[in-house]
């Protein structure tokens, strides 16, 4: 290569180093569920990522449905529209226990950032014959950023082939894509062995719930088996607790 060719390949590089530098950062993708009172946000990634799936997974007293409460928090004190499907309390038992944690959400409810929905109607109706099929049909679920559904597992269909639990992941996999992430909450327990094997290689966002009774006092940890496109940090476990009337509190003795 001559000397004026060489001069020539430097300009060019040079070039599109300048473009590059010039070029705008992209916009933090995803759903922030930072407040005031705890850092769980500073140690789990600043935001929820967008279009993606989410799974809490843990046995029964594990702790699901707080820290999911917890992120509804943060989520509606950040303007973000959620729509929780709950299989275990009533929509009145839902909003009484947001009450009791110190998670009031009667303006996010009038303003139109939260629905509840819950297999058990508004007091004790139950309504029989609810799948996740039935769910995802909800028109709800286009009007909402973030999906919660507590929990998914009880949900799930028995019986299914591989072609059906290929189907189904597909077709969770199609409502992110549409620029809204969906949070389940499963309990192994509940579901097939195969199908929660292949959500989780799935999902962008794996966090596992853990109990453990230490000198007489209940531990709670939550464990960061995946977490995708991260906005900040995020520590691989994270200690935590509820007060009532506090909500949520971060043991910063046991972060990680």
């Amino acid at each position: 290569m001559d000397i004026v060719a060489q001069i020539q390949c430097l300009w060019r590089c040079a070039y599109m180093v300048e473009r590059l530098t010039e070029m705008p950062k992209p916009v933090e993708d995803g759903f922030p569920y930072d407040v005031e009172t705890d850092s769980l946000a500073d140690s789990l990634g600043l935001r929820l990522p967008n279009r993606s799936l989410i799974m809490l997974q843990g046995e029964v007293g594990s702790g699901k449905s707080l820290v999911s409460q917890r992120f509804v928090h943060g989520l509606l004190h950040n303007d973000v529209k959620v729509l929780v499907i709950t299989t275990e309390l009533t929509t009145r038992g839902w909003i009484e226990q947001m009450e009791s944690i110190g998670y009031g959400v009667t303006h996010a409810l009038t303003k139109g950032n939260l629905m509840i929905f819950s297999r058990f109607g508004t007091v004790a109706e139950p309504i029989p014959n609810v799948g996740l099929d039935e769910v995802l049909d909800s028109d709800a679920i286009n009007e909402a950023d973030i999906v919660i559904i507590d929990s998914a597992s009880s949900l799930m269909p028995d019986g299914m082939d591989d072609q059906a639990k290929f189907d189904m992941i597909q077709r969770l996999r199609k409502i992110a894509s549409t620029g809204r992430s969906l949070m389940l909450m499963v309990d192994r327990n509940e579901m097939d062995a195969k199908l929660l094997h292949s959500l989780r290689a799935s999902a962008e966002v794996v966090l596992d719930l853990s109990t453990n009774l230490i000198g007489g006092d209940l531990k709670r940890t939550l464990l960061v088996t995946r977490y995708l496109r991260a906005a900040g940090p995020v520590q691989s476990s994270i200690g935590w607790r509820v007060e009532p009337g506090m909500g949520f509190i971060v043991d910063i003795t046991a972060v990680s």
